[in-house]
This record gives structure tokens, C-alpha cells and sequence, in this order.
């Protein structure tokens, strides 16, 4: 009886590829994250005509949410390190929930932008704690994929957003779609925290996940990655790889709050389609999920044939950094068709561009570091959006779209060779060959 007992033991049940069922649950919690942040904007209009609040006022709670998202960046890194993925993900997913549940007892503006202000604050924590996940799971050479994955739940959350969104509203109340998307976040709490442990310490991982594992940790360090922490948040200041990680975000970045934020505007101001024409728009949401897959298979392909992990996302990001900017193209084509083929084939690059240089953060940084060094780069971007998000503002309001399309010429190029400084120099030839298998 002992002997049955300890064989249907669930600790002892070993789990097959248990690294890519805990990616697909970050998959659904970055689902489940763009679910819970356009629930607000799709049901605007009526939010926004029951509470009596004006379009600035829209606008501010909107802010409230992105300060709170840009400030959770700097400390949510931090949580992760010390308290581990496990419980900081379970943290941050149960915190947005319970916020995005409280926004449908709102009954003013204050009410409304104090709930979205704490939404802010957990959501941000999904993109520092999944880095650090993928980093402890996965060899380098199945990273970019991994990222690809995750980030791939948030283009495919908000697609389907308006579908779920809509539906809810419509079979009951503008709170029912509050409650109903928070609750869908509780409930996942149940399966991640039975999955999820640490690799070394996992009851249910099997032997070959944990050798790739440690195979990927050995590959790193015999390719000259330093396993010690670069210390305290100021200490990153005098780091290089820190300011050429964070600007070629900062830089890079706004391409992709630009197509979010303001391509479809364009279509309708420039191209005069009409509202319901802009649902063509979802083809560049589709280039995105393309972009999030393809670019870490790619990378890891070069890894697999011998290159350095940090190289081969350098070498994939050359590729991109060549066609985004096609978009510069835009504001001289007159067919429509053509004119979201280029969207497409620029928002595919960069998404790829931003998966392998999302990987690149996990190749350089140290385990130790990697969740807040994630997340104070991670700010630069949200930082870059602003910035865009202003300079297009004035730029179209004094003079046309054209400049904002111009621009993209230079951005990814430069961003590249920035990046290119913190290339590695040693050769995989110093790694054991039972590694690169």
C-alpha cells in the first residue's frame, strides 16, 4: 500500500515539457492582461455618458493608467527578485484582477481613475516577471521563441477584446464585462500556482527539461555571461549595456504605439475611410503576431548552428532594422492595399526586432538583476510612447502625418548600432559540445 501510494503521489508525477505549459500560462495571463486594459477604452462611450465625465476627463483617467504603468515598471522588477516568479506573477495577476473587479463599482471620475491608477500598477509587473520565467526555464536558444509566445498573448488579447468586451456588455451590464474578465484572472491564479516552482527545485520537472535548463546556464557562462548581480538600481547607471539596452528601446519603441495609437486616425484623416472601414486594421495586429513567432525562431535557428545567443538576435535585428523603416514610404502610395502592406511588413519587423531584443536582455543581464534591469528599461519605453505620443500630437496638428512616417527611417537603424556595442566576442567553441546539442 505505501509503495501505491507514494507512485500516485501528484509530487512525484513527472510532467512532459512542463517549461512550455508554464509559458502558455503567461500566454493566457498576457491575454488576459490586454483584456482587462481595453475593457475600458471599448466601452467608453457608455462609461463615459452614465458617469457624466468629458472627453478630458477620459484622457485623465486614460493618464492615471500609464503612470501608474510607467512607475510600476521601476519596483515591479524588484518584487520579482526577491520574492521569485511564482509568487510575484501570482501577485501582480490577483492585484490587476481584483482593480479591473472595482472598476465597475465606479461612480465618478475620482473613483474611475483611482481603479485604473491601481490596474497600472499590477499590469506591468506581467512583463518583468515574464522575462525572468523564461530566463530560468529555458536554454538560450529557445528564448526568443518563448518571449515570442508570451508576447504573442498580448497582440492576440487585444484582438479579440472587442468580441468579448462587446458580448458581455451586451448580455447584461458595462460591469458585468468588468467583472467577468477580473474573474477570469482569479481563476488562473489556481493552475499557476500548483505548476509553477523553480526549475531546480520542481517536483513534477523531468530530468531532460532540467539538463537543457542547466545545459542553457552552462552554455551562457562558458560564452562569458557573468552569473553576479550588477547591484542596486543606481549601480546600473554605469553600466553600458544598461543605456544601449534602454535607448535602443526608447527608441524603437514608439514605431509600435505609433501604428497602435495613430494609424488608424491616419486611415480615417488622410486616407478618408470611414469607421467602419478601419476594421481593415486588423491585419496589422495579424503582421504582429507573425513578428512575435517568427523573430525568436529565427534566432534560436542561428543559435542552434553555433552563433552566441546575443549575437544571433543582433544579426535577426539587422534584418528588421532594414525594413521597418519601409514605412517611410507610406505617405507617397496612393493604394490602399499597398499602403497596409507596408503597415504590416514594418509592425512584422518590429515586433520581431522587439522579441530578440527583449531575448537580449535575458542574454546579458545577469539572473540575478534581470527583473528589475527588465523593468527600468521596460519604463524607457513606456517613456519613448509618451514622447511620441506628444511630438505626433504637434506634429500632425501643425502639419501633416508625413514627418512621423519620415522619422522611422532612423530610429531602428540607430537603435541597431547602438546595440552592436554589446555584442559577444568569445566563440561557442569554449562551450562543451554535449551543450550545443
Amino acid at each position: 500500500m505505501i509503495r501505491k501510494s507514494s507512485r500516485l503521489n501528484p509530487l512525484m508525477f513527472k510532467i512532459p515539457h512542463l517549461r512550455w505549459w508554464i509559458i502558455a500560462m503567461i500566454f493566457f495571463a498576457s491575454v488576459l492582461n490586454y483584456l482587462d486594459r481595453q475593457t475600458l477604452s471599448i466601452l467608453a462611450p457608455t462609461i463615459m455618458k452614465e458617469l457624466s465625465l468629458s472627453n478630458e476627463d477620459y484622457a485623465s483617467v486614460l493618464n492615471w493608467f500609464l503612470v501608474a504603468y510607467t512607475i510600476a515598471y521601476l519596483f515591479s522588477g524588484r518584487i520579482v527578485d526577491k520574492f521569485g516568479v511564482r509568487a510575484s506573477l501570482a501577485l501582480f495577476v490577483g492585484w490587476w484582477s481584483i482593480a479591473n473587479i472595482l472598476t465597475a463599482f465606479a461612480r465618478s471620475f475620482t473613483s474611475l481613475g483611482i481603479f485604473r491608477f491601481l490596474l497600472g500598477l499590477g499590469e506591468a509587473g506581467n512583463y518583468t516577471g515574464a522575462p525572468k520565467a523564461v530566463s530560468e526555464w529555458f536554454p538560450p536558444r529557445e528564448r526568443g521563441i518563448a518571449i515570442g509566445i508570451y508576447t504573442l498573448g498580448g497582440t492576440i488579447g487585444a484582438t479579440i477584446a472587442p468580441v468579448i468586451i462587446v458580448g458581455l456588455a451586451s448580455w447584461h451590464s458595462w460591469q458585468a464585462a468588468f467583472v467577468f474578465t477580473g474573474a477570469a484572472g482569479l481563476l488562473w491564479l489556481i493552475p499557476w500556482v500548483w505548476l509553477y516552482r523553480r526549475v531546480d527545485v520542481h517536483p513534477r520537472v523531468t530530468d531532460r527539461e532540467r539538463h537543457l535548463v542547466q545545459a542553457g546556464i552552462a552554455e551562457e557562462t562558458a560564452a562569458g555571461a557573468v552569473e553576479k548581480s550588477w547591484g542596486r538600481w543606481w549601480q546600473l547607471l554605469g553600466r553600458k549595456e544598461f543605456w544601449c539596452l534602454t535607448i535602443g528601446r526608447m527608441l524603437t519603441d514608439p514605431v509600435w504605439y505609433f501604428f497602435q495609437f495613430w494609424f488608424a486616425k491616419y486611415l480615417y484623416d488622410v486616407r478618408k475611410l470611414d469607421q467602419m472601414a478601419l476594421s481593415v486594421t486588423w491585419v496589422i495586429f495579424l503582421a504582429a503576431d507573425i513578428g512575435a513567432l517568427t523573430g525568436g525562431w529565427f534566432s534560436g535557428r542561428l543559435i542552434r548552428r553555433g552563433v552566441l545567443p546575443a549575437n544571433s538576435r543582433l544579426w535577426i535585428m539587422l534584418g528588421c532594422a532594414i525594413v521597418v523603416p519601409m514605412a517611410a514610404m507610406i505617405p507617397q502610395i496612393n493604394g490602399l492595399w499597398l499602403v497596409l502592406a507596408l503597415g504590416m511588413a514594418a509592425v512584422l519587423a518590429h515586433m520581431a526586432w522587439l522579441i530578440n531584443l527583449s531575448a537580449l536582455v535575458v542574454d546579458v543581464v545577469p539572473r540575478a538583476s534581470l527583473s528589475m534591469t527588465f523593468g527600468i528599461i521596460a519604463a524607457g519605453s513606456s517613456l519613448g510612447g509618451i514622447m511620441m505620443n506628444k511630438a505626433v500630437g504637434i506634429i500632425v496638428t501643425t502639419h501633416s502625418y508625413n514627418p512621423a512616417f519620415y522619422l522611422m527611417v532612423l530610429l531602428h537603424p540607430l537603435a541597431w548600432l547602438l546595440l552592436w556595442q554589446i555584442r559577444r566576442h568569445k566563440t561557442v567553441d569554449s562551450c562543451p559540445a554535449s551543450l550545443s546539442t
